[in-house]
């Protein structure tokens, strides 16, 4: 079932939007990665998948599990629930076990949807997952316009594989200033790819006071 509504939604997003990937060199063959994505809208999530390698997983918002049918369809694309702003630590551990289990990563560190189309201070659930699967982090950034219309011009662009193990030392109990040097090092990488090389230092020492 998976890999039919994988083929039916690569399909109508290709029909749907101008579609184009960029850097898919960049995702490693035949290993587990964490896909760490700005977030523009819910159509991210396979957004993404049409252009990473492997079988995936994504975090969803339990919003989104209300409709049956609807709920049908995330899950069989690999969506599990997490409850937003009830501290769920439960979702890591899924996380690491789907990763464990040899599917990809999809998550989204800004938490929420950006509305104006920047990439706003992110989360260390990413940096969490990867220290403790010690699965590589792909950043990826979506560009298009103002709004997502019939035919717009979307472009996915993946980065270079980040390894945790060059900021975390111990995966088993890491050190939380390494968790946020290693979110810094993603959140810089989704910035650039979405809005160019003009990331400035302060943006860091920002997320660094978290």
């Amino acid at each position: 079932m998976y890999y039919i509504a994988k083929v039916l939604v690569w399909i109508a997003f290709h029909i749907a939007f101008n579609l184009k990937f960029e850097g898919r060199k960049n995702i490693p063959k035949k290993t587990p990665v964490i896909y760490a994505s700005n977030h523009r809208t819910n159509a991210d999530p396979p957004l993404v998948g049409c252009g990473a390698r492997g079988t995936y997983a994504f975090m969803a918002k339990e919003e989104l599990f209300r409709n049956k049918l609807f709920a049908w369809l995330i899950r069989s694309l690999g969506a599990f629930p997490v409850s937003r702003g009830k501290g769920d630590t439960a979702v890591l551990d899924t996380a690491v076990e789907r990763l464990n289990n040899g599917k990809c990563l999809m998550i989204f560190p800004e938490g929420t949807r950006s509305k104006d189309g920047k990439v706003h201070r992110g989360h260390s659930g990413a940096a969490v997952i990867a220290a403790r699967s010690g699965r590589q982090i792909i950043p990826v950034g979506i560009v298009f316009g103002d709004k997502l219309k019939f035919r717009a011009k979307i472009t996915v662009k993946y980065g270079e594989p980040i390894d945790p193990a060059e900021y975390v030392e111990n995966p088993d109990d890491p050190n939380p200033r390494q968790l946020v040097k290693l979110k810094n090092r993603y959140m810089a990488e989704i910035k650039k790819l979405v809005e160019g090389d003009e990331t400035t230092e302060n943006s860091g020492k920002e997320q660094e006071n978290e």
